[in-house]
């Protein structure tokens, strides 16, 4: 329940980010969320990152800086509402992670567990946060057949956004799923470009070829770690099974011969003392 609430108002807090701050203050916030996982996974779980990772990091950060971040505009109420929303969207993707693997449940399960409370959640503190801050009753527009068409679709796109989000979260980590959300940034910029025709600028594509750099060498570095671990893993567990393979069996060897020279020969059976009993 708690976490799902979490989810819920992570959701609030950075739509409230956006709406009180500039765009550019606003990507500003969404890079902020690698350091400050990073950080909170350090002090708290003890996790280690290599300095290749936080190079390959500081790179991608600064590939998508340059691209997306535009101009920046503070103001208090947007600057504290951007600081709660890191907060609440770093703790609630650590959750989702810490929690499939504690508890043993996959992506879908706590999807499914965790979904009815965010909903509330959003569904109490929307409509009133709405009407105060627009004046306007979300209940009173006039929802068109094409309306809620759209509404369901984009529910539809949610639900696999939200599946996709756990899956990817439970199997690697938070911090590769932020990496994963940044490359989604230069894929619609890309995309923009090439499909809508949105203005593009030499600094644009520097931003997104920097970013793909640190993408690439995120991954490489991710990769050649773990395989790193697993071979150390691998050759700590193997002494332990050949000691524990060939143990019991030096043991029951040397009891055997223990037994036989300490015991006594037993007596032979004799038939012919059976039958006269």
């Amino acid at each position: 329940m708690g976490f799902g609430i979490l989810n819920g108002i992570s959701i609030g807090l950075l739509n409230l980010s956006l709406g009180f701050n500039s765009v550019g203050f606003y990507q500003m916030t969404k890079l902020a969320i690698i350091p400050c996982t990073v950080l909170l996974e350090t002090l708290f779980f003890r996790k280690k990152f290599s300095r290749n990772i936080q190079l390959s990091l500081a790179i991608l950060l600064l590939g998508v800086g340059i691209a997306t971040v535009t101009d920046l505009q503070l103001n208090l109420l947007g600057s504290i509402l951007s600081l709660l929303a890191v907060i609440t969207t770093c703790v609630a993707q650590i959750m989702t992670n810490t929690i499939q693997k504690k508890f043993k449940v996959s992506s879908t399960q706590l999807l499914y567990q965790s979904c009815p409370y965010q909903s509330i959640t959003l569904f109490i503190v929307g409509p009133f946060l709405d009407g105060l801050l627009t004046n306007l009753n979300v209940f009173a527009f006039k929802y068109t057949p094409q309306v809620l068409f759209f509404i369901v679709l984009s529910c539809l796109i949610s639900v696999t956004v939200n599946f996709s989000t756990f899956l990817v979260i439970g199997k690697t980590s938070p911090v590769t799923y932020q990496v994963l959300g940044h490359l989604k940034t230069c894929l619609v910029l890309a995309f923009g470009y090439g499909l809508l025709h949105d203005q593009f600028s030499w600094r644009n594509i520097m931003g997104i070829l920097i970013a793909v750099v640190g993408m690439v060498l995120y991954s490489y570095y991710c990769t050649v770690e773990s395989q790193q671990q697993k071979a150390s893993e691998s050759s700590a567990q193997l002494p332990q099974v050949k000691e524990s393979e060939s143990d019991p069996l030096i043991i029951a060897d040397k009891g055997s011969e223990i037994m036989s020279e300490s015991d006594p020969k037993a007596p032979a059976w004799n038939l012919k003392r059976d039958l006269d009993a």
